[in-house]
């Protein structure tokens, strides 16, 4: 009877003999989008379900102290790293880029479960964060092991990672064009035929798979009532400006407090100091307990007093300027507690604290227009949708993503026009602001960040170790020339020798073109040594810190052909000019194939 390995060592063979690399590629993109569909339901219901929990009443809901609830989240988050998986959680774009880059798309298995048990503890208890980048993280996670379970090949692998993620936002938002842009935009794929139709079955599949276990319902119930005026194309310019500068401000908090937070090394003073400070901030403002998608459908139905919930400024909420600051406060104060959440050891996402706080700033500039007292008047609930339009926009560096993500998930394509001018200013902004993003600044320090730039891509994803060669025999500096002949010489096919101290520390090179006047003239054998032909690398390479983009740029700026590699600080190998460029060429063909 065959063993286990032995089917599924034949199943690949008749797979390979009968099914073409790209059909098995679509069968594969419809499998990963159905994956992550349910990933998405899961999570979801998950967390759904602990929050009804405390919305019955069973416990602390009914009483004023619903703002402890996240400090006891975090703490279950805390246990649960500390003594199950050993491992503090990583956020989900930035750790896939990570692998797609550095990794191969090679994602750890425990990445498929952890976030589906991390998130709604964190979520679910009212932690200030999204749902959508856990399930993005699970989705790839599985998509990356069911892809090296069945063969597939590196680029093959990360686009079918990029399907993952492009599933996961299609049903959690039921967004599938949306999803299809954000892969593109996030993961730098290029636009082409192979990469798109694997991207929509995975999509289509996905959504269809949250429209049978959760129906038709869309997150937000908006229908555009006021239609785009040309009147008010200077006030979506104006959002876009402070959404512009919004976004900014989010991701330099969000360095600011994770700075700051990992000068502690301790993950219990992280979570004490985070959980209170979440909790003081519940407490002055309830609408930044959890995701906040109950607070948006208020706003954009007009219901401010709801939106805003019980306030120790509930007294003065019939000043329309109180409810202004309010709200302003909340588009400050999200990135915040965003950010405090992840700080204090919480898993989730960026992108739905990111709706919240452009929802809010949206909001808020209208109702400014409005009751400036200069007889202006603009729609509260468009400007509501069109701020987190911006917010993505500028946050992400994705205004494409942004532009049909707010239109499907509401419903509001007659407002294109507003979201593309909203979308196009504030993303103009941050990037004059900010060259990255929160998913790419991190990636960028690693030198591990893929871009729409080839050249940059291809450096990126090539790994130095690939191109080191370590055939050289090294020299001692007080060898003499004779022993250098004989034991270096003419043993080696090299004409380059590396020179070592007698702790294998890099001390400089000797050229065979520099020996060659003297190398036949025996009376200079035993009297001159390596020191005295020994001379300095041009540049060097130092194995820990120099990225592909940085040894590339020593060879051109220093003309040579070979140059050595320091790695701790001990002399590692040689890199040429010409195994470099082989090496280029060949990852460049494999990249844009």
């Amino acid at each position: 009877m065959p063993t286990k390995s032995n089917f599924f060592k034949r199943l690949l063979i008749w797979r390979y003999k009968h099914i073409s690399e790209k059909n098995f590629v679509f069968l594969l993109s419809l499998v990963i989008g159905l994956l992550a569909g349910l990933i998405s339901v899961f999570i979801k219901n998950i967390t759904f379900t602990i929050e009804a929990v405390f919305e019955k009443g069973i416990i602390l809901s009914e009483n004023s102290i619903y703002f402890i609830l996240p400090i006891v989240g975090l703490y279950l988050v805390y246990l649960f790293v500390k003594y199950i998986s050993k491992k503090p959680s990583e956020h989900a774009i930035p750790s896939i880029l990570y692998a797609l880059s550095k990794r191969d798309g090679i994602i750890r298995r425990r990445k498929i479960y952890l976030p589906l048990i991390t998130a709604p503890l964190t979520v679910g208890f009212g932690g200030s964060v999204g749902l959508l980048g856990p399930a993005i993280a699970s989705a790839s996670a599985l998509s990356s092991n069911l892809s090296r379970l069945l063969h597939i090949d590196r680029k093959t692998r990360s686009l079918l990672i990029a399907c993952a993620s492009a599933g996961a936002i299609a049903s959690i938002f039921k967004s599938p064009i949306a999803a299809i842009i954000f892969a593109i935009e996030v993961f730098s794929l290029d636009l082409t035929f192979a990469s798109l139709l694997p991207l929509l079955i995975a999509s289509v599949s996905s959504v269809i798979t949250s429209y049978f276990f959760l129906g038709d319902s869309v997150l937000f119930d908006f229908n555009v009532t006021d239609k785009f005026a040309i009147k008010d194309t200077l006030f979506y310019i104006l959002l876009g400006i402070g959404t512009g500068i919004a976004s900014i401000y989010f991701s330099k908090i969000y360095f600011g407090i994770t700075a700051f937070f990992n000068r502690f090394k301790s993950s219990r003073q992280k979570l004490i100091i985070g959980g209170l400070t979440i909790g003081i901030m519940l407490f002055f403002i309830p609408p930044l307990y959890g995701e906040g998608f109950g607070f948006i459908n208020n706003l954009m139905l007009g219901n401010d007093i709801k939106a805003l919930g019980n306030t120790p400024f509930d007294a003065h909420l019939d000043n329309i300027w109180i409810v202004i600051g309010l709200l302003f406060g909340i588009t400050l104060f999200k990135a915040i507690a965003m950010t405090t959440t992840f700080a204090a050891g919480g898993t989730g996402g960026i992108i739905i604290p990111t709706l919240v706080m452009g929802s809010a700033l949206g909001n808020v500039v209208a109702k400014v227009i409005n009751n400036c007292g200069l007889g202006f008047n603009v729609s509260e609930a468009n400007f509501t949708l069109i701020g987190m339009s911006g917010l993505i926009a500028g946050v992400l560096h994705a205004p494409l993503t942004a532009i049909f993500l707010i239109a499907e998930i509401t419903g509001g394509y007659e407002l294109f026009v507003p979201l593309m001018i909203t979308a196009s200013m504030s993303f103009i902004i941050n990037k004059n602001g900010l060259d990255h993003t929160i998913y790419t600044k991190e990636l960028l320090e690693k030198g591990a960040l893929i871009t729409q730039n080839k050249d940059k891509s291809v450096l990126t994803l090539m790994k130095l170790n690939s191109v080191i060669e370590q055939n050289f025999i090294a020299l001692h500096p007080e060898m003499t020339l004779g022993d250098m002949l004989k034991n270096g010489v003419s043993k080696s096919n090299r004409n380059l020798f590396p020179v070592t101290d007698d702790e294998q520390n890099f001390v400089g090179i000797i050229l065979l073109d520099d020996i060659r006047s003297v190398m036949f003239d025996s009376s200079l054998y035993d009297s001159t040594t390596v020191e005295t032909f020994m001379q300095k690398p041009l540049e060097i390479i130092y194995y820990e810190d120099d990225s592909m983009e940085q040894v590339m740029k020593k060879f051109q700026s220093s003309g040579a052909w070979n140059l050595p590699v320091i790695k701790d600080e001990k002399y590692y190998g040689f890199v040429s000019k010409s195994k470099l460029l082989t090496a280029y060429r060949r990852e460049l063909i494999n990249f844009t194939s």
